[in-house]
């Protein structure tokens, strides 16, 4: 067996594509463009490189854009100020603020600052909490871009058994919640786990999401599943890694995401769609 890859760059660009449409039949309709406004913090180059990429997004699909390149030195209160001004702005739909913030700066308390109806991270806890409660909103942009991959495969997720390795706030707890809610049975692996060899051969599904190169061994995986590696480190010589042993693994697995070009580019693509939903969803009598 080989694996099928999941060409998250293919699929996303398709995504983009639509979205491009829609955009353009809002404005010949004479309302606006979803409104996206990124703020950086500070000059962390991994970080600048993924804002780049994000404002590209943003022109293919012909979204208004407004990026704020902020001072590492700025207060927690200056940024608070900006968040508040992006939330009473008419134009915008969405605000998405790039992490990491410098130490001097409390993410959690920037993060409850954003208008909820304009978190298109998804990372608000009243949009957590609506996942938890099974009535979504704005969702987690890398679940719901793995979302969107299993459901490419065409295999149907209902009474699946799924693992997810790594239970961080912004991936592995939502992913959890996305699988729980899709109809799976799931398990959450994560460091004080004792035996997350067996929880992956049993998977029909495997996300792994830690950023440990070759943690998941390609022996793991059971034959025929899903393995979607949300994981990504680069190493000394730039070179691009994530957390499954992808050639032992392909040798196993009826899908497979690669890295790069995987999972990334789903994630990017999904905050477009959450701007998109938020302006149809709770801004819609905004006209151009």
């Amino acid at each position: 067996m080989s694996a099928k890859i999941l060409d998250g760059k293919a699929l996303a660009a398709s995504i983009r594509n639509d979205l491009r449409a829609k955009v353009d039949a809002l404005t010949a309709s004479g309302r606006r463009a979803p409104g996206l406004a990124v703020i950086l913090v500070g000059d962390d180059s991994a970080s600048s490189i993924y804002v780049n990429a994000k404002k590209r997004d943003c022109r293919e699909v012909n979204y208004h854009s407004d990026a704020r390149h902020l001072s590492p030195d700025i207060s927690q209160a200056g940024l608070l100020e900006i968040i508040d001004e992006l939330n009473r702005d008419t134009q915008i739909d969405g605000i998405l603020v790039q992490l990491p913030l410098p130490d001097h700066i409390d993410p959690l308390a920037i993060m409850d600052a954003i208008d909820p109806n304009k978190d298109v991270d998804g990372f608000h806890p009243y949009n957590v909490g609506r996942l938890v409660l099974r009535h979504p909103g704005l969702r987690p942009c890398t679940p719901m871009g793995v979302m969107q991959l299993l459901k490419h495969t065409g295999v149907s997720l209902v009474g699946k058994d799924a693992t997810v390795i790594g239970v961080s706030n912004h991936v592995g707890r939502p992913m959890a919640l996305e699988l729980l809610l899709a109809g799976c049975s799931v398990a959450a692996t994560h460091k004080f786990t004792s035996n997350t060899r067996d929880h992956v051969a049993y998977a029909d599904i495997v996300v792994s999401a830690v950023g440990i190169p070759g943690l998941i061994k390609g022996e793991w995986i059971k034959p025929g599943a899903i393995v979607i590696d949300v994981g990504i480190t680069r190493d000394e010589n730039g070179k691009l890694h994530g957390d499954v042993e992808f050639e032992a693994a392909r040798e196993r697995a009826a899908w497979i995401t690669p890295v790069p070009g995987g999972v990334g580019p789903m994630t990017r693509v999904s905050m477009l769609q959450n701007a998109f939903y938020a302006l149809e969803r709770f801004h819609s009598d905004g006209s151009s």
